[in-house]
């Protein structure tokens, strides 16, 4: 009797444990909302379980620190964010690298007005550039570094500014400040808004880093494996499935890269370096 109960304990515990396995929960740090997350990957989710033949469950989390504690507390496996949060949830929960999400066109850039008196880096020593969202890679971090590639430091030779990206550009129209921090496709957006003014670049950084998917480090192994060698042998149809979300054009032309690692990150920390910050136990505006 004894027997047959322990062995009908043990039957149900690995039927749990191989249900459990068989369940990876997904969340998207900047994507707020359960409507909004499947309008975005829905396809995606149907996508990678077809190509893992696991359960795929897509999870809302309103925030990156929110995401860190969905991580930490077992609620998500998977986890898509951006290369400056990457760094912070790197050291917040011991994540590891899944695979990096290609942007094509992917860089930080200085914008300035071709009518005024900045005409390189240096003219704005003094003025005010302004910055985007806080702690984005290509809205603050990257500008800033792409500055100080360039010697002009952080909030030193220049007045540092945050200001949402279109209040900013009507700062920039009326001569209020001298130039703002932004990326390729936010350019190419105030150019169709503003066609009549001449935006002009004064400074580039290089290509960033990937968007890069995260796993929990207590993720099951073999249901982490099943991931990978879906990103590397059905790449093509995962990619289409993600275009089919509105924001997700931005990874439009890019590809899924399996061959990066922690380090390529380093310039990302470097970038929290240039605006004061050594750390990378905290998200910037936390």
């Amino acid at each position: 009797m004894f027997r047959s109960l322990l062995a009908a304990v043990l039957v149900a515990a690995f039927a749990t444990v191989a249900h459990a396995a068989d369940k990876v929960r997904f969340a998207v740090t900047d994507i707020e909302g359960l409507e909004a997350l499947q309008q975005e990957f829905g396809a995606f989710q149907g996508a990678l379980s077809n190509a893992t033949g696991l359960d795929i469950e897509l999870i809302p989390v309103s925030s990156r620190t929110a995401a860190v504690e969905a991580m930490n507390s077992g609620q998500v496996e998977l986890v898509l964010t951006g290369p400056a949060e990457y760094v912070v949830m790197k050291e917040l929960t011991g994540a590891e690298i899944v695979v990096g999400w290609q942007r094509p066109d992917y860089f930080a850039q200085i914008v300035s007005l071709a009518t005024g008196d900045v005409r390189s880096a240096e003219d704005l020593r003094g003025k005010i550039v302004s910055f985007g969202s806080v702690g984005s890679t290509s809205q603050h971090l990257g500008p800033a570094q792409a500055l100080a590639d360039l010697g002009l430091a952080y909030g030193t030779d220049y007045e540092a500014q945050i200001i949402s990206r279109n209040v900013a550009i009507e700062a920039l129209i009326r001569g209020d400040i001298a130039a703002i921090g932004m990326n390729f496709g936010h350019l190419r957006r105030a150019r169709a808004a503003y066609p009549n003014v001449p935006f002009t670049v004064i400074a580039r950084g290089r290509d960033l880093p990937n968007d890069i998917l995260v796993a929990s480090p207590n993720m099951d192994k073999t249901a982490l494996q099943k991931v990978q060698d879906a990103f590397v042998e059905s790449g093509g149809e995962l990619m289409a499935a993600v275009l089919q979300g509105e924001d997700n054009k931005k990874y439009d032309g890019g590809f899924f890269l399996a061959t990066i690692n922690d380090g390529d990150y380093d310039y990302v920390r470097s970038m929290y370096r240039t605006i004061g910050i050594d750390t990378f136990k905290q998200f910037v505006g936390d």
